[in-house]
Order: structure tokens, then C-alpha cells, then sequence
């Protein structure tokens, strides 16, 4: 436990003297903790609507108010014919047109239906196709309001559970969370270990009889207590910024982050193991760690993927943990509900430093 004890503070003290690391670990995270819920945000507001209303009726003119107070879409064109339009989606000042012909209102009184023509500029195919999608579903609630829906009976009443508002951002900020701790445990561990490597200081830890195991844990170790220190920086700023406390237990997140954290660690030491260069470790720790992030559902749903990708994100551990951050920050999940997830980084926290004590030559 001495020997432990001075790698350790060997290590802490090699982190601290680096006027770069410090700066990264904790400065970088904290930055993109902040920004990155508000960029990446997939839902799509403010379209750029353009109009051409032939009815100039009540009924039309209550039609696109109601479609300028929905939040989604932005009056930006109003036009006379078709074709004039048409030219303001060629010349990007539209996105999509909106059609009303003349004689709307009449038809829905005399024959309750009356079609209008949705067109959309479909370059961005999801931004078209959610717009087209929002603009029918206003024009079809407003339809019942305006009493011209009397085909349909019943009241239909939307309940939304875990995510009450349907804010974006609370479904973000765990994930951004997960992909923080990702970059310390993958890049830094990876980092570290080469500098050595590249100084030479390498040198005088191989001509001892320090175990591999025991030179392995002291590089384990300090990211480890690094990432709970900037798991609890992501707490706090998750609640207040964001306003987000996690429904279930923190305790359970702990847990879960202190093998996550073991696992990725490792996986950033068996990198170092076979790099000869900062350089190196940079860029191979770079190519897993965007895959492990763009394939984990982070940022896009696992389940709209092919079926040949769906099965290659299971050997992905950033996608347990990602699954496990919203299922306890907002359904409130217990730790019987994650245990599959649970045991499987395990086995990525027990192969992956495996595979770093196995690669560590004493040679080097």
C-alpha cells in the first residue's frame, strides 16, 4: 500500500504541475455542460412559412394566426399566386408554403372537408418532414376547435410521462453528462500514460519491481477520483441551470459512474499501451470514442437505426450508461431495473483493464 501511495502521489502531483491538463479536465466539460444542451436541440422551431391565402376568409385569417402563435413556424412571405411562392422556397426565404384556396370556409360548412396544398422544401428532410408533419397537426386541431371535426367523437387527452413539458434539454443534459465522463476516462487516461512515454519518466518506474497491476490502479485511481469531481460539478450545474435534479437515487449513478469511470480508464490505458506517441493515442482514442458517442443514442434514437447497427451498439458501453442516466434522471428508476445494464460494464471494466495490464511492456 506504500508503493500505492507515492504512485499516487506521484500521479497527482504530474496532473497538478501540467498547466494544460488541469484546464481541460475541468474548464472544457464544465463549457460544454453549458453549451452543448443549448446547440444540440433537435427539435425544430422558428420555420419560415410563406402564405398564399385565395379565401380571405375569417376562417382563414384565424387559421394562420393560429399557426404563427404555435411557436414552430414564422410568418416570412405572403404571396399572391402559387409560382411567386414557390420563388421564395427557391430563394431559401421560405421553407415551406402554405396554400389556401378560394372557397375553404364554404366547403367546410356545406361539405365538411376542404383541402389545402402543404409544400416543402425537403434539402433538410428532417426539418421538412417534422414541419409538414407540425403544420397538418394544427390545421387538424384547429379544425376541431372550429367545430368542422364532428366526424370525430371523444376527447382525446395526451399525458406525458418522465418529461411533463417536453423540454429537450432534460433529455439531453444526463447524456452530455455521460459523454463528459467518456472524454475524461478515454482521452485523459490515454494522454497521461504517453507524456511519460515521450519525457522519459517512463523509464524510471520500468527499472522497478512495481507490479504492472499496481503501476496500472495508480493511473486508474486519479481519473477515477477526477471524474466523481466533475460528476458532481455536472450535478450542480444541471440544477442550476437547467433546473434538473435526478428522480431516482444519486446514490445508483454513483455506483454505476465508479465502474463506468474503471472501465473507460482502462480502455484509455490499453490505448496508451500501444502508442508510442501523444499524437497517436489522440487520434485512436478520438476514432473509438466518436463512435462510441455517435452509436450509444445520445444524440439520435438507437431504435431508428438499421438493424445490423442496433446490434453493433450492444458491445458499445457508452450506451448502457447513457440508458441508465435518463432512466433514473427522469423516470426514476432503481438500481433492479439497470442490473443488465450494471453487469455488462462490468465486463467492459474488467476486459478493458485486462487488456491494459497485458499491453504495459516493463521494456518500454
Amino acid at each position: 500500500m506504500k508503493i500505492l501511495g507515492y504512485l499516487l502521489e506521484k500521479e497527482f502531483k504530474q496532473i497538478m504541475r501540467d498547466r494544460f491538463i488541469p484546464k481541460i479536465i475541468f474548464l472544457i466539460p464544465v463549457l460544454q455542460l453549458l453549451i452543448l444542451p443549448f446547440a444540440a436541440d433537435f427539435e425544430v422551431k422558428k420555420i419560415n412559412l410563406g402564405v398564399i391565402d385565395h379565401d380571405h376568409s375569417l376562417y382563414a385569417q384565424r387559421l394562420i394566426e393560429k399557426i404563427g402563435s404555435s411557436g414552430y413556424f414564422r410568418l416570412t412571405d405572403v404571396s399572391s399566386r402559387y409560382d411567386e411562392g414557390l420563388a421564395a422556397i427557391e430563394s431559401n426565404a421560405s421553407d415551406m408554403l402554405l396554400e389556401i384556396p378560394w372557397g375553404l370556409e364554404k366547403n367546410l360548412v356545406r361539405e365538411g372537408k376542404a383541402d389545402v396544398l402543404i409544400a416543402v422544401n425537403a434539402i433538410n428532410g428532417v426539418k421538412g418532414g417534422l414541419g409538414s408533419s407540425y403544420l397538418s397537426t394544427i390545421i387538424q386541431q384547429f379544425n376541431r376547435e372550429a367545430g368542422y371535426g364532428n366526424h370525430i367523437t371523444g376527447d382525446i387527452t395526451f399525458t406525458h410521462l418522465f418529461n411533463p413539458h417536453l423540454r429537450y434539454k432534460n433529455y439531453m443534459v444526463p447524456g452530455i453528462m455521460v459523454f463528459l465522463l467518456t472524454i475524461i476516462g478515454g482521452f485523459q487516461a490515454a494522454l497521461n500514460s504517453v507524456s511519460e512515454k515521450e519525457k522519459g519518466t517512463i523509464e524510471q518506474i520500468n527499472v522497478t519491481p512495481i507490479p504492472k497491476y499496481l503501476f496500472i490502479l495508480s493511473k486508474l485511481i486519479p481519473f477515477w477520483v477526477i471524474g466523481f469531481l466533475l460528476l458532481l460539478t455536472g450535478f450542480i450545474i444541471a440544477w442550476l441551470v437547467y433546473g434538473l435534479l435526478p428522480v431516482g437515487s444519486v446514490g445508483v449513478i454513483c455506483l454505476f459512474a465508479a465502474v463506468y469511470l474503471v472501465a473507460f480508464s482502462g480502455f484509455g490505458l490499453a490505448i496508451s499501451s500501444i502508442s508510442s506517441t501523444q499524437q497517436q493515442a489522440m487520434f485512436i482514442a478520438f476514432f473509438f470514442i466518436m463512435i462510441f458517442a455517435l452509436m450509444s443514442g445520445l444524440f439520435t434514437p438507437i431504435s431508428s437505426m438499421p438493424d445490423w447497427a442496433q446490434k453493433i451498439t450492444l458491445c458499445n458501453p457508452v450506451r448502457y450508461f447513457a440508458e441508465v442516466m435518463r432512466l433514473i434522471y427522469l423516470k426514476g428508476s432503481h438500481f433492479s431495473d439497470i442490473t443488465n445494464q450494471f453487469l455488462v460494464i462490468c465486463l467492459f471494466a474488467i476486459a478493458f483493464n485486462i487488456l491494459a495490464i497485458a499491453g504495459y511492456r516493463k521494456s518500454d
